[in-house]
């Protein structure tokens, strides 16, 4: 009876993990760059007991066991917002930023000037050219990006940014919402860009919300069956002291 409860436990911790997963991407659906996530499981067996004098062996016990998230990749839809340091990507690459701790990749091209007048995520990490920074002065205007990278205003060129792709993007490590760090970055790719236009989430509302529904109803089976285990233990424990008296 202690096995079907702690297997039944083992499937409510996952299922309580997955339920963050599915609200975490139902929290980004509006977050430019945005990645879905997916939770792979994998079934568990208890190593058991053996010894030559049983004639039989004992059953093996099958538990759940959330093995690791797996990022989605696929583009998300690309909106057209006007904003001239707006920018998406079109093609598996990243746009290059420059953290306190490194280098990270990230989609997320609402981009936006910091006191300085560098270009800057919205988390204020530097956007990096092939120049290093990008800097715009406060009378600089006709901000204009091609699909090169290549960026220019009124003062003229100020650089190509820096794109950078991975061969297995699976191998990168998620960093927050929408940065990512990772190792080896191949910038000679064919990625390009789209100005004044920002890349939206990847995550499905329908298939999340279905997702949503599914999970919190198998929790809930699995809640009921708790139960019932319980009620079962407590008979047995109330039918044992009665043959005891």
């Amino acid at each position: 009876m202690e096995n079907a409860q702690l297997i039944n436990l083992s499937r409510q911790i996952a299922l309580q993990r997955q339920m963050d997963v599915v609200a975490n991407n139902m929290a980004n659906i509006n977050t430019a760059g945005y990645k879905n996530v997916d939770i792979l499981f994998e079934e568990y067996i208890m190593p058991t007991a053996r010894h030559k004098d049983f004639k039989s062996l004992d059953q093996p016990l099958s538990f759940t066991q959330d093995w690791a998230t797996i990022d989605d990749f696929a583009s998300g839809s690309i909106e057209l917002t006007g904003n001239e340091l707006d920018m998406a990507i079109q093609g598996q690459g990243f746009f290059v930023v420059q953290t306190p701790a490194g280098e990270r990749y990230t989609r997320n091209g609402a981009f936006q000037l910091n006191q300085r007048g560098e270009l800057v995520t919205s988390e204020g990490y530097n956007v990096l050219a092939d120049g290093g920074f990008l800097t715009f002065a406060p009378e600089e205007t006709g901000i204009i990006v091609t699909k090169d990278g290549r960026v220019s205003s009124s003062a003229g060129d100020k650089g190509i940014l820096r794109v950078a792709e991975f061969e297995d993007p699976q191998a990168l490590k998620r960093e927050g919402d929408t940065m990512f760090s990772g190792e080896n970055p191949i910038f000679d790719n064919p990625s390009s860009i789209v100005h004044m236009a920002i890349e939206r989430s990847n995550v499905s509302g329908v298939n999340e919300m279905t997702e949503m529904i599914r999970v919190t109803r198998a929790y809930t089976s699995m809640a009921n069956l708790q139960q019932k285990q319980d009620e079962l233990r407590r008979n047995a424990i109330k039918r044992l002291g009665d043959l005891n008296a």
